[in-house]
């Protein structure tokens, strides 16, 4: 691709094209989510922000789908790619509606546990799931043959579809903002759905695997989907856990400190869906995949410094200006939640790095600290600053351990 800058011609490959795309991706998705804290205040954006971590909660468990495909279909012979392409849709359709299914005959009881005000917020939810699992697969599919332009496509419409009928739902009053957040979402699965690959018909073609295959594609997917329940519940937990423990205030200013905080998180996660194909196509290639990570973990590295420092200078400056005045009691812990995020982040680089290259036991050290952390701040929960200071003791022993694993590896390979 080729942009005009000053009457010069500049080009763009698909990977930069991809990267751009994501930070208006979170760009958008930052400006919806701080429109509506300011519009509805504390406790009203407590119960979207339950919404929103629900979506977070639901793209983890679907980034499972989207990295076995990216995964497999690098390694799989091409002749196969077709095969692994049926197989994958079908039963990844059948997984996501037993999940959508369960949303809906639950939703009274999920009503109860987030303290929210209608069991329609999670049939329509429900109704969603389905659609975007195929929509992750598709994903996984562009991102493992590097098509990084449809795959951009995917992520700007799904965001723009979110932003526009949300903010035209709550800004003209037609529906209750809570109702009005799940419409949106479920709007934005249908429209991240194209580019597509899917087709109804290719449901009833009957496709198998080799046993070998199915052997390899069960075993990355259990252990991903370990880890990706993992990256749930270290990203969302505490969300949840303050919405439970806390006030509806208290939990809507917190709602706010997280989304601050996180951005390095999506920052980091951008750049991984790009290192991870570039690191399993290394490796089978017989190239070296260690110089392609540390090329990503010192722009990482750097970047991490400058969130951290920024949020410790200018922390009432930075609320004030994405949330207003109202969330300013916040400011002392901006720079503590976005340390916790940075150190979850940067060890979650050698995690990401480690399962495309089919090692899984930084995986199994994320997911213990993933069980520590809830168990921890369902024990410590006294204020929200203990909150965040649990999350940072247990964040730095996490980076600490991969980092150890990744030093350890370093010198056996030598």
């Amino acid at each position: 691709m080729q942009v005009s800058i000053l009457n010069k011609t500049v080009k763009i490959n698909s990977a930069q094209w991809f990267m751009i795309s994501v930070m208006i991706v979170n760009a958008g998705n930052y400006l919806y989510n701080l429109i509506l804290g300011r519009w509805l205040g504390p406790v009203l954006f407590a119960d979207v922000a339950v919404l929103i971590t629900l979506l977070l909660v639901l793209s983890f468990l679907a980034m499972t789908i989207q990295l076995l495909c990216a995964k497999f279909v690098i390694e799989i012979p091409p002749e196969r790619t077709d095969n692994f392409k049926k197989v994958i849709y079908k039963y990844t359709l059948l997984f996501s509606a037993i999940i959508g299914f369960l949303c809906i005959l639950f939703a009274d009881q999920l009503i109860d546990i987030f303290r929210l005000n209608n069991p329609l917020i999670f049939f329509l939810f429900g109704l969603g799931v389905p659609i975007y699992f195929v929509m992750s697969v598709s994903r996984g599919l562009h991102q493992g043959k590097q098509e990084f332009i449809s795959l951009s496509q995917s992520y700007l419409l799904e965001m723009f579809g979110r932003l526009s009928l949300t903010f035209v739902l709550i800004g003209f009053n037609i529906v209750h903002p809570t109702i009005a957040v799940t419409i949106g979402i479920l709007f934005s699965f249908l429209l991240g759905l194209f580019p597509n690959q899917f087709r109804f018909s290719s449901l009833k073609e009957k496709s198998i695997l080799t046993e070998l295959e199915t052997k390899a594609i069960y075993k990355f997917l259990l252990i991903t989907a370990l880890y990706e329940g993992t990256q749930i519940v270290i990203n969302n937990s505490d969300i949840l856990i303050v919405k439970h423990y806390f006030e509806s205030n208290s939990a809507g200013l917190y709602a706010s400190l997280a989304l601050i905080g996180r951005v390095v998180y999506f920052v980091i996660w951008m750049l991984v869906m790009v290192l991870l194909p570039k690191v399993i196509l290394a490796k089978k290639e017989g190239r070296d995949p260690q110089k392609i990570l540390m090329n990503y973990l010192k722009f990482i590295v750097l970047l991490t410094l400058t969130l951290v420092t920024g949020c410790y200078l200018f922390p009432k400056t930075i609320i004030a200006i994405l949330f207003g005045k109202q969330y300013l009691s916040m400011g002392p812990l901006l720079y503590k939640y976005a340390l916790a995020t940075s150190l979850f982040a940067l060890a979650n680089v050698f995690v990401y790095y480690y399962l495309s290259l089919s090692k899984y036991l930084p995986v199994v050290i994320a997911m213990i600290f993933g069980l520590l952390q809830v168990a921890g701040l369902i024990l410590f929960h006294d204020t929200l600053e203990q909150v965040v200071h649990v999350q940072i003791i247990l964040m730095s022993m996490l980076l600490l351990f991969t980092l150890s694993y990744y030093l350890k590896s370093k010198s056996q390979v030598k």
